[in-house]
């Protein structure tokens, strides 16, 4: 009679979760917009951004590294800015000239289609601030999300002077979906250059 060995135990894997090696936080997110000057008075002057720094012209006249690097046109020519939009978020801004270019700004519902949006504690002041700003396109008015996972909440869509989409968003406390996760949405965070919480329940 021979004896069968016991089927191999695999080795434990290590508990982690599932992600990129080393990663932490989201770094920055970048929008190119057709006129980087206006872009970045809006974001600064309108929407209380500050302004890190600026770089460009970025291109190879001579070589294809923007489009190995980047993905764009070998011939374009990018300038690009870098803001501190509120406590978290790092803003990059592209202004291209290439010679494919598209300057069509998608819709939402495009692919590629994107917003932004801010967090406020009021958005009704905030609402009647915009109105007041040249160029600005509030879609609607300020609505409040009925049911499903974030009920309570308020929000309204605007866009930009050059057709950017951007949202406000009231968080409401106590979110439904709290009840069924642990994970929870980012913020509120500290009012934008204040080292002050954002009131709760709002």
């Amino acid at each position: 009679m021979t004896a069968t060995a016991p089927p191999a135990v695999p080795a434990p894997r290590p508990n982690r979760r599932p992600g990129i090696p080393g990663a932490t936080n989201v770094d920055h997110v970048a929008y190119t917009v057709p006129d980087l000057e206006q872009a970045v008075a809006f974001f600064t002057e309108v929407a209380g951004a500050e302004l890190i720094y600026r770089e460009g012209p970025v291109q190879d006249p001579h070589g294809d590294r923007m489009h190995r690097w980047l993905g764009v046109h070998p011939g374009a020519v990018a300038h690009i800015a870098m803001l501190r939009l509120g406590p978290v978020t790092n803003l990059e801004l592209f202004e291209y000239d290439a010679p494919d270019q598209n300057r069509t700004l998608p819709a939402n519902s495009d692919w590629g289609g994107h917003h932004l949006a801010i967090h406020v504690t009021d958005i009704d002041a905030a609402v009647e601030y915009l109105r007041r700003q040249p160029g600005v396109q509030l879609l609607g008015e300020a609505r409040t999300v009925p049911d499903g996972p974030i009920a309570g909440n308020r929000w309204i869509y605007f866009r930009t002077p050059w057709g950017m989409q951007m949202e406000l968003v009231q968080a409401s406390a106590g979110l439904p979906y709290e009840t069924t996760t642990g994970v929870r949405r980012y913020g509120p965070a500290a009012a934008q250059g204040t080292g002050h919480p954002a009131p709760s329940g709002t």
